[in-house]
């Protein structure tokens, strides 16, 4: 009942390119430093093609952004949004990530169940929030690792460099963070 965008697909296309064109950079330029070829690139800024979870990385790196933040660009703000849980068929255990918030606004959450890129390190503008839903991980930052189970929360403030990994099977985090375009201010007093 009223679910706003319920249906609607998420389109980056425009984001992309929008990136893209304020960086100043070609498409071949983005294609050598992604990995992914000028002809999917070129539909991908058209909408005529949408990028798996892997390639949008790619080319969030190669835009010196993050997948989140070109997910946020790519749909308009809503007042109400509502994000349905997606339906998993029964033994599949493959990694999967989803937005839980749509379009850009101030802050971004998404869901990972599975395992990721743990070689992969992170370092966001702003402070970011993992909560474990179910499972467990192991969090590196700033030099020394974190176990956290179900019900567990870290807190990173803006900057710090970290990387994690599920360390059980089916494992769901949510990560909520201050959107890359908000300038958080610092709470020196702390």
């Amino acid at each position: 009942m009223g679910d706003h965008k319920e249906q609607q697909p998420v389109r980056v296309g425009a984001a992309v390119r929008r990136r893209r064109r304020a960086l100043e950079l070609t498409l071949a330029v983005v294609a050598e430093r992604s990995g992914l070829s000028v002809p999917f690139l070129s539909q991908v800024e058209n909408d005529r093609a949408r990028p798996s979870r892997t390639s949008l990385e790619k080319l969030a790196d190669a835009l010196r952004t993050t997948a989140v933040e070109l997910l946020a660009a790519a749909d308009p703000a809503a007042s109400v949004d509502v994000v349905r849980a997606e339906a998993v068929a029964e033994g599949d255990f493959d990694p999967r990530t989803r937005s839980l918030v749509r379009g850009h606004h101030q802050l971004h959450a998404s869901e990972f169940t599975g395992d990721h890129d743990a070689g992969r390190e992170f370092q966001h503008r702003n402070d970011e929030l993992m909560y474990v839903a179910d499972g467990a991980v192991e969090i590196e930052a700033e030099g020394r690792a974190y176990r956290l189970g179900r019900g567990d929360t870290l807190y990173l403030t803006g900057g710090v460099r970290h990387r994690w990994r599920a360390t059980v099977p089916d494992t769901r985090v949510i990560v909520v963070a201050v959107a890359e375009h908000i300038e958080a201010v610092q709470d020196r007093a702390r």
